[in-house]
């Protein structure tokens, strides 16, 4: 009985220290937060680094994956730093024993006894090296063993590993003096980041060369007698120099910042962008700035329509130039025309007119607003499809009055693209609208013309390659797909900038449905394209809103939508290519071929709210109108005759302000407030 009572007692005694040893470990666990840190990476849609972001401190700490290092290099590095690793609880006693043995004859650390295990332990909490710092880091040793698994250990030691400066862990390390990620390497590069960490400033290659060549020799020496390096590795690597140091990847800098930022719990994110792409571009957009104006920017966005996965994104041509650090692709700016495709498709839907009906371009009053044209020109009737081909900006306001304006700018918050309108307007979305009114980023008109591409219907655009896109042909129908094809049909054919060769007359120039857009003041110049797979939007201006005299959206953004499409073309043959497009645009319905059919009569002149030079008294005035029928003038309220040729001839009173009125046979009228001056 008692040798059973002893041995209740050594068990009890030994479960009450575990219980005694876990109820330590809980209550002072390692101090894991210290390496929660990491640096956030951005990478292209395959998986190539875009760009990294430093932790606190300025640091470089990128996350260490054993999948994606090199296997020589950790065969190499156990071998160099812990044969026994797999095969410790987190401290090698045998080294321990040589280690202590060494210490006590001299009286102070000889040698190391430290496993990778105990090096994680010192790097979470430094200390300096004593007796007592080696035991602590033993103990967090086998804490960090009962908490994580070998492999997991490994990885952290990767992660934590001073390589000098601001590099920790051993990707930092290989982008910093190799340029890519340590996947691959050279016995040399191996072993020179087998030597840093031992002693990462004195060696650093950057700063201390030889001493860097020095190390990595020795490496080479201890793995050639352990068979993992030939044994001339040391002699053949003497005279490679030692790596200089080179800058982080910064591609794609603005989106990725933007993915970065929004995204802080990522570590890793792939992106949609497309490296080679994202690169061109960059170089294009460069190449493209107007020579002398060194205030302008350029923003750019290339989207693959039907998964809206944004494959390429410029936010300004440079950060040396005024706004360059601005995401320029997020800022509202007056989008002039270039929502006029979307107001046509809209009343082709309502069956208010088809690409055929004829609408007047002539000079109108919508209630206190009166557009003109671009060119101070009016052509008279045209059809829907020349209205839109040549931007005219009457006919657009005449159908946008129909279609509603505030409907209109509703639909457009509905498909993701809200118009802003400026501090200070009024809340109503008036018809200026139709004329860049209000303003839309490229990211927003992105969203619209990729709509146009894909049936009409609207979907966010896709920035990170890991979510699951919508369906095509679902989303917000921003418009039906057979109004959608029309407007591509007639955008198509709209003329081609000067230079360019229609792609109808080749047979490998991308054929680009486009629209092109300038806001009032010049301040803004827009073109944007669907064609094959892909949309895309340029916008050019300067940051600060300050006008370009002269530069419209033909002169300063088509020339480079249509290098861009080249570009894509150059890199993906055949994906910027839609099938050509040979359909005719049907007649027009006899329902629909006349915008309102019975519009009433439109005065020529006087046009609304001018002034008329009277030479002398007694002066008379011939009136023009364009109407259905025949027409009566008023001029405040009493008949105006006509002369032997059948002209209305108005003649004035004297100096003053007249309301002058047409009316034609059906009683449909129009008016307009004129002042006449003359000398007194």
């Amino acid at each position: 009985m008692l040798g059973l009572g002893r041995i209740y007692w050594v068990v009890a005694g030994a479960l009450a220290g575990l219980v005694l040893l876990l109820a330590l470990d809980e209550a002072f666990p390692p101090p894991l937060e210290q390496a929660a840190a990491r640096s956030q990476l951005v990478r292209d849609r395959d998986g190539e680094l875009l760009r990294a972001f430093p932790v606190e401190g300025g640091r470089w700490r990128m996350a260490a994956d054993l999948d994606h290092i090199d296997p020589d290099f950790i065969a190499a590095l156990l071998a160099y730093e812990d044969a026994r690793f797999y095969q410790h609880a987190g401290v090698d006693a045998g080294a321990v024993v040589r280690a202590a043995w060494e210490g006590i004859r001299a009286g102070r650390i000889v040698s190391g006894a430290s496993t990778l295990t105990m090096q994680v332990a010192r790097l979470l909490e430094p200390r300096p090296r004593t007796f007592g710092a080696k035991f602590l880091q033993m103990t967090r040793a086998l804490q960090l063993e009962m908490r994580f698994s070998k492999r997991e250990i490994l990885e952290l030691y990767l992660t934590l590993a001073p390589y000098g400066g601001n590099l920790e862990g051993v990707r930092a390390a290989s982008w910093a003096y190799f340029g890519r990620e340590p996947d691959a390497l050279t016995i040399e590069q191996i072993a020179l980041l087998i030597a840093l960490p031992q002693s990462p400033e004195a060696r650093r290659p950057d700063r201390h060369p030889q001493a860097a060549i020095a190390a990595r020799g020795r490496v080479l020496d201890r793995l050639a007698r352990v068979g993992l390096a030939r044994p001339t590795a040391r002699a053949d690597a003497a005279q490679d120099p030692a790596p200089v140091r080179r800058a982080f990847p910064g591609d794609a800098w603005q989106v990725a910042e933007t993915l970065a930022r929004t995204h802080p719990g990522r570590t890793d994110m792939v992106s949609t962008l497309d490296a080679g792409l994202q690169r061109a571009l960059e170089q294009q957009v460069r190449a493209n700035l107007p020579i002398g104006d060194d205030d302008a920017q350029i923003a750019v966005m290339v989207v693959e329509t039907e998964s809206r996965a944004v494959r390429a994104a410029v936010g300004s041509a440079g950060r040396e130039r005024p706004g360059g650090w601005i995401d320029l692709t997020t800022r509202p700016r007056s989008p002039g025309s270039t929502l006029k495709p979307f107001i046509y498709a809209m009343a082709f839907d309502d069956g208010l007119a088809a690409p055929e009906t004829r609408i007047a371009d002539l000079p109108r009053r919508f209630a206190g607003y009166q557009p003109d044209n671009f060119d101070r020109r009016f052509r008279g009737d045209v059809t829907i499809s020349e209205a839109l081909q040549h931007s005219l900006n009457i006919p657009a306001v005449t159908t946008l009055d129909d279609v509603g304006a505030r409907r209109f700018s509703a639909a457009l918050g509905f498909a993701g693209a809200r118009p802003e309108r400026p501090h200070g307007a009024a809340r109503d979305d008036g018809l200026a609208v139709a004329l860049g009114g209000a303003g839309l980023s490229v990211r927003q008109l992105a969203v619209l013309y990729a709509a146009l591409g894909d049936g009409g219907h609207a979907r966010p655009l896709r920035w990170i390659e890991q979510e699951e896109a919508l369906e095509p042909g679902t989303g917000y129908a921003l418009i039906s797909a057979e109004s959608s094809r029309e407007i591509l049909t007639i955008l198509r054919r709209a003329p081609h900038p000067g230079g360019r060769m229609p792609a109808s007359l080749t047979t490998q120039a991308p054929e680009i449905a486009f629209k092109t857009g300038t806001s009032y003041g010049f301040r803004d110049a827009w073109s944007a394209g669907v064609s094959g797979r892909y949309t895309v939007v340029v916008w050019t201006g300067r940051a600060d809103g300050v006008p370009r005299e002269g530069i419209t959206g033909r002169e300063g953004a088509l020339p480079l939508l249509f290098r861009v499409f080249d570009l894509i073309e150059s890199l993906e043959p055949g994906q910027a290519q839609p099938d050509r497009d040979e359909s005719e645009l049907p007649p027009a319905p006899l329902t629909m071929a006349r915008f309102q059919l019975d519009p009433a009569p439109q005065i020529l002149f006087p046009p609304d709210g001018s002034e008329v030079w009277a030479e002398r008294p007694g002066r008379g005035f011939v009136l023009a109108a364009q109407g259905q029928s025949a027409v009566t003038w008023y001029a405040d309220g009493e008949p105006v005759g006509r002369n032997a040729l059948g002209d209305a001839v108005w003649y004035p009173d004297g100096p003053g302000f007249y309301l002058v009125e047409v009316v034609d046979r059906d009683g449909r009228r129009s008016r307009a407030r004129v002042r006449i001056r003359m000398d007194s």
